[in-house]
Order: C-alpha cells, then sequence, then structure tokens
C-alpha cells in the first residue's frame, strides 16, 4: 500500500499523516498581545530542537492568536499536560469568540511566570519559560506560502513541581502527560522503560 495525496487516492477518510507521526508531546501555549490580554491553546506539532541551549518549536495551522500575541509581544509560555488535565487542555481548543478567555472558559488557575509575562497553568506539574526567536512561514517544495507558521522560542526559566522531583531528575512518569496520536486519539504516560546507548567505537 503505498499513497501520494493525503491518502485520498487510496480512500482514507482521513490523512494518515497525523497518525504515522506519533505520539506527539503537546505544547500548551499561553501567549499574551501588547493590551495584555492572555490566550492558552494547546498545538501537538510541539517539540523540544535544541538542548544547549534549550529551545522548542510549535507550529500553528493558520495563524492564529497565539501566533499574532507572540509576534506582538516576543514570549510564551508551555505548560506540560497531564492525563488529569486532559477534558481542560481540550475546552482550550474551542474556537471562542475574541476577547473570550480559554482558560476561564475551560475552569483553569493560572500563575504567574518568574521572568515573561504571559502566566502558566498552575495545575501543570511543569511549565517553561520561553522568548522568541523566530516566526516563520513555512512553505511547500515548490516555493509556495502555506497558511503554517512555525514557532521557535528559547527557554529562560522552568518551573518544576516539587513533587514530581524524584532522586535529582524529573519523574516523567508520575507527571503523567498526554500525547496526540492522530484524530482524536491520545495516549498517556505512566510507564518507562531505559534502553542504554551503545559504547563508540
Amino acid at each position: 500500500m503505498y499513497y501520494t495525496d493525503h491518502g485520498r487516492d487510496l480512500d482514507f477518510r482521513h490523512d494518515p499523516f497525523k497518525a504515522i507521526v506519533t505520539p506527539r508531546p503537546i505544547g500548551w501555549i499561553s501567549a499574551v498581545n501588547a493590551k495584555g490580554e492572555v490566550n492558552l491553546s494547546p498545538y501537538s506539532f510541539f517539540n523540544a530542537i535544541s538542548s544547549r541551549p534549550n529551545i522548542v518549536m510549535f507550529s500553528s495551522e493558520n495563524k492564529k492568536d497565539a501566533v499574532a500575541f507572540i509576534e506582538e509581544t516576543g514570549e510564551f509560555t508551555c505548560s506540560l499536560v497531564s492525563k488529569a488535565l486532559d477534558q481542560q487542555m481540550n475546552l482550550t481548543s474551542a474556537p471562542l469568540p475574541r476577547g473570550e478567555s480559554e482558560y476561564v472558559h475551560a475552569g483553569l488557575e493560572m500563575a504567574p511566570s518568574r521572568i515573561v509575562k504571559p502566566p502558566r497553568v498552575a495545575a501543570s506539574p511543569a511549565a517553561l519559560e520561553c522568548k522568541l526567536l523566530s516566526i516563520q512561514q513555512l512553505k511547500d517544495i515548490d516555493g509556495n506560502d502555506v497558511p503554517r507558521w512555525m514557532v521557535l522560542g528559547q527557554v529562560v526559566a522552568a518551573y518544576v513541581g516539587e513533587a514530581f522531583v524524584h532522586d535529582g531528575r524529573f519523574d516523567t512518569a508520575k507527571a503523567n502527560p498526554i500525547a496526540r496520536c492522530g484524530y482524536s486519539d491520545y495516549a498517556e504516560v505512566s510507564e518507562l522503560f531505559s534502553i542504554t546507548r551503545p559504547a563508540g567505537g
């Protein structure tokens, strides 16, 4: 089986791409605009791309408020989505009327950040405070602009709940994060296994 056109040539009801590139961590992005209004929205096109310095990225399909707000003020936070917060995360993805608060709609409390203005989700086990590095509109292989924007940010501070620190490490399994697995499917991280890298030659 082989397909070329988002699965349409094989009669897929939905593009398999998002189900193949999985699991994907969810960046719960908080941003403020120049007026001080807060936007909170989840992005599953999200990941860490550098450790020195710590750099994260997320990509928005269409230029949504999070991207516009970050473009205005140059800062954002990423809160980790635990299984306990999955329904509230989903509620913050609702297309609310402009000016209506996503975190209020989801019944969430926000907590102040230390270095950046956008707040973090108070109940999240961990959050990253980021300064904007760049916003790039993506292009296809023919050089055409597509309505997708990639945001890169450098982590300038991190919040970690003390309950999730064990033996000098962040306890990922205890934090119980969820990941996007395509369509309406999600997975939760509750068990881990270790693999030791092979020695070099």
